[in-house]
């Protein structure tokens, strides 16, 4: 799987941050926690990363990823009850309008939440991108939230 070593390692970050904090905060809060535990593994961390997005060749906006790793990962973070379908399509749009082609969505929910979304370049313009469920959550299905 493309770029497992670093998300392997980054899952584990995740997870260290999951398990000292808990549920229930901002999701600044963890963005600002898994930043620490990633330099503190000697990854490269950029937060609030500014990326354009293209129509074409006219720039017509721009988002701001939560983290983006080693110039390699992009990061979603959410802190809802789980994750929605509505959180899955911005990471997919995150990856389709950049040649980054790995994704991680973390929520920090009651339960832990992971998605691993892989993008390849050569698959943007034709194809659908390829999403893992690393934990389930089968407890609830999705409750209203909203992208941030």
């Amino acid at each position: 799987m493309l770029h497992e070593g670093v998300t392997t390692k980054i899952i584990k970050a995740f997870y260290a941050v999951y398990n000292t904090l808990g549920y229930g905060f901002l999701e600044k809060v963890y963005e600002n926690a898994l930043a620490i535990e990633l330099k503190k593994s000697g990854f490269k961390v950029e937060q609030q990363k500014n990326i354009k997005v293209y129509y074409d060749t006219e720039e017509v906006g721009n988002y701001f990823a939560d983290l983006f790793v080693n110039d390699l990962i992009i990061i979603e973070l959410k802190a809802s009850e789980n994750i929605c379908e509505e959180h899955k399509i911005q990471l997919i749009n995150y990856l389709k309008s950049t040649k980054t082609e790995v994704g991680l969505l973390f929520n920090f929910g009651v339960k832990p939440e992971i998605k691993r979304t892989i993008f390849t370049n050569d698959k943007k313009k034709s194809s659908k991108p390829i999403t893992q469920k690393i934990r389930e959550n089968q407890s609830h299905p999705c409750h209203p939230c909203s992208i941030n």
